[in-house]
């Protein structure tokens, strides 16, 4: 898997974890329904604690973007089931940056206009 861990980096290394999978998963570098490594294998490959693993998995798996299946393992969860939550988080972020906009004089006209020019 395309995972390497920054020690740098002053976030848990779980979360670290997750937000490199996520990124591999919205990119569609590994699609749904695709198994992903095993919590052991890629605590090994990455040389970490399984619990740490463990734990990224537990996450994404409460966040919608895999999902698990008893005896078999991990496996990408089809866009749909976290699209949705993605896009929210997404506009509620949007919501605030349009406001501040807003507050700072930025009229709606420009608004528009710098979305439509993208």
């Amino acid at each position: 898997m395309l995972i390497q861990i920054d020690y740098k980096d002053k976030r848990p290394i779980y979360e670290q974890v997750i937000e490199k999978i996520q990124n591999l998963i919205v990119r569609g570098i590994i699609p749904a329904d695709e198994k992903i490594p095993s919590v052991r294998n890629l605590a090994i490959e990455l040389s970490i604690n399984p619990n740490t693993i463990q734990k990224a998995y537990q996450e994404l798996e409460r966040l919608g973007y895999i999902y698990t299946v008893k005896g078999r393992g991990n496996y990408v969860a089809p866009s749909s089931s976290w699209k949705k939550d993605r896009r929210e988080d997404y506009f509620g972020e949007l919501d605030a940056v349009i406001c501040e906009l807003i507050t700072m004089g930025v009229s709606k006209e420009e608004i528009i206009d710098f979305v439509n020019s993208k």
